[in-house]
């Protein structure tokens, strides 16, 4: 794992000062772009899917996409995309969620989650936690069982894992890297 762990590292670029000042943007480009780099992630949190047990992989909006689809079609699996507040056609459950400064919602396609499935919820990183937080109780709500979270990388200083595991009840979350 250490190996994978320098690979990853070695191709996310640090932007400083973005989006605004005083914050070190961590740019996944430079991995994406690496066939090796990207195959590497995508073997890496395939393997969490499977030793999970998830039935279907959700990606949230829009890097989690990026992911969580090779991820699922590695695995096996169906994808679910999950999408800010309106930009899904037909029958949706949502989920408000409290952002820093303000609100936000996110939808999920109400007939795509069953109560047979397990899900694994993938994203590129782990910050507050709150996306993630609504997308495990959107997952609940449509009566899908939460199989876990994998994320790329964890900003462990913003405490988001505190905040997400009282709604995890259990379920795993695995961060292939903490920064």
């Amino acid at each position: 794992m250490t190996d994978i762990k320098e690979l990853l590292l070695s191709r996310i670029r640090d932007v400083a000062d973005y989006p605004e000042p005083g914050v070190m943007f961590k740019d996944i480009t430079p991995l994406l772009a690496d066939p090796a780099a990207f195959t590497a992630l995508t073997d890496a949190l395939a393997e969490i899917a499977e030793r999970t047990g998830a039935t279907k992989v959700i990606g949230l909006e829009a890097r989690g996409f990026i992911l969580g689809a090779p991820v699922a079609v590695r695995a096996g699996l169906g994808f679910i995309p999950v999408r800010k507040a309106g930009k899904l056609p037909g029958a949706t459950l949502a989920q408000a969620y409290d952002l820093e400064y303000g609100s936000a919602e996110i939808e999920v396609h109400a007939e795509d989650l069953t109560a047979e499935d397990r899900v694994l919820v993938v994203d590129d990183v782990l910050a507050t936690g709150g996306t993630a937080e609504a997308s495990v109780q959107l997952i609940r709500r449509a009566g899908a069982e939460v199989a876990g979270l994998a994320v790329l990388m964890e900003l462990g200083f913003l405490s988001g894992r505190a905040r997400l595991e009282p709604a995890l009840n259990g379920a795993p979350l695995e961060a292939l890297l903490t920064v």
